[in-house]
């Protein structure tokens, strides 16, 4: 007899707010101290791999691996559970050659004096300019936006809260899954962002957050050469 148990349907979110508490049970297994401390040890170790690339080959990657680090970006903890991001992935390279174009129209400005002599001394070190190639190199963007708050169907506007502090570990565990996954990544924030809701016609609930270029580094990649703080530079046990 063949097996004709229904393959359940999975819960599709919808707003909540204002909901009554529902508690679920939660009894994840307990891992063994020696496996965490060997799993912290590892994922230490390949983190600290972990570079920010402006030079990428153009060679295709596979999209379901972005998909699958955008939906673990996706499960990051948020003010109210209210989720307030959009994560647009951009393949199409005409697309991808305009927001490249806006870009450095607008990086190119900030070069020639809008950034301020401080940053770009805070800058130099790193080897930036105005010009953007890993914006059209790359085979993809995600592009990240902010929902500033909730618009419903019918005009039904809620506020969502700790926005900024929401989206900014989403796009922390994003690239953290996209490293993982093989990929390599960098975080790119050209002030002023609006022209990427406009280029991507997006609702306007949401702001634009950063755009992140995703593939393979270049044979030829150069990074950096820098040093991270080391752990007790950065960690205070009381």
């Amino acid at each position: 007899m063949s097996d004709t148990t229904p393959t359940p349907t999975p819960r599709q979110w919808s707003p909540i707010h204002g909901d009554p508490y529902r508690p679920a049970p939660y009894r994840p297994e307990r891992i063994a101290p020696e496996e965490s401390l060997a799993r912290a040890a590892g994922l230490r170790e390949r983190m600290d791999e972990r570079r920010t690339v402006r030079a990428f080959s153009p060679d295709p990657v596979p999209e379901q691996v972005v998909r699958d680090a955008i939906a673990c970006a996706a499960t990051a903890p948020s003010g109210a559970h209210q989720q307030p991001w959009t994560f647009a992935l951009v393949k199409d390279p005409e697309v991808r050659r305009r927001i490249r174009e806006a870009a450095e129209h607008e990086e190119k400005v900030s070069y020639d004096g809008r950034l301020g002599e401080e940053w770009l001394a805070a800058l130099r070190p790193l080897g930036t300019d105005a010009v953007k190639a890993h914006m059209t190199d790359a085979p993809a963007l995600i592009v990240v936006f902010q929902q500033r708050y909730w618009l419903g169907e019918d005009g039904t506007k809620r506020k969502h809260y700790y926005g900024d502090e929401s989206v900014g570990i989403a796009v922390g565990m994003l690239l953290t899954a996209l490293h993982l996954s093989g990929l390599a990544a960098l975080i790119h924030t050209p002030s002023p962002m609006r022209f990427l809701g406009e280029v991507l016609n997006r609702p306007e609930n949401e702001k634009a957050f950063a755009v992140i270029p995703v593939g393979y580094p270049a044979d030829d990649c150069e990074v950096p050469d820098l040093v991270r703080k080391s752990l007790d530079q950065v960690l205070v046990e009381i």
